[in-house]
């Protein structure tokens, strides 16, 4: 829960459930949301492993955490809000370090049975974020550009550079459900990666 003012922070490497897509977020019945439903469907069925017969090794009785995404356009450098058919992304759940490829796998069979669809596009994502400027943007994320900008700023006048890549993302953090909460009072965190200038 970073403050409303931008902060620099070394993220360590920390293991994903993740769906991979392009298009418009906001689609209905878009594959965006369909990601989101393949993320919970396997994240709800590893933490109700517990009362069925297989075993997890090491398993602990844990809270999902908030849905998060990477975003990119290719060839625009930052975000272009007006054409959001342009994204990439790539949705994401964190996992408890328990959590092994091959539980996954079982995950993913068993939601496929107990649900009826497909969770194959669901995959284990290690990502090592490393230094990257940080803050808690409050209101629709149509707005975030103004958060960015203070965070680039911050970032600049403690020595650094933005580093986004191919392989560093803009990062967002999702800790409202935007079902329920008025877009004024979303929380999400924007994290960005950067490096020594």
């Amino acid at each position: 829960m970073p403050p409303q003012k931008p902060s620099i922070v070394t993220v360590p490497p920390m293991n994903y459930l993740a769906v991979r897509g392009q298009g418009n977020p906001n689609s209905e019945n878009g594959l965006y949301k369909h990601s989101i439903e393949l993320l919970y469907g396997v994240a709800y069925t590893i933490k109700m492993s517990k009362k069925g017969d297989h075993c997890i090794d090491g398993y602990f009785d844990f809270v999902v955490p908030p849905l998060e995404g990477f975003w990119w356009q290719d060839d625009v450098h930052g975000v272009d809000y007006a054409h959001k058919e342009n994204f990439s992304w790539i949705s994401l759940i964190r996992l408890p370090d328990f959590v092994t490829p091959n539980e996954l796998e079982w995950a993913k069979t068993e939601a496929t049975i107990k649900k009826k669809q497909d969770f194959s596009a669901v995959e284990f994502l290690t990502y090592d974020e490393g230094t990257c400027v940080q803050c808690m943007h409050v209101g629709p994320y149509d707005e975030e550009p103004q958060t960015v900008d203070a965070m680039h700023a911050y970032a600049k006048a403690q020595g650094y550079v933005l580093d986004i890549t191919d392989k560093r993302y803009h990062h967002e953090i999702y800790l409202s459900d935007v079902r329920k909460v008025d877009p004024t009072r979303l929380k999400t965190v924007v994290r960005h990666p950067i490096a020594h200038s």
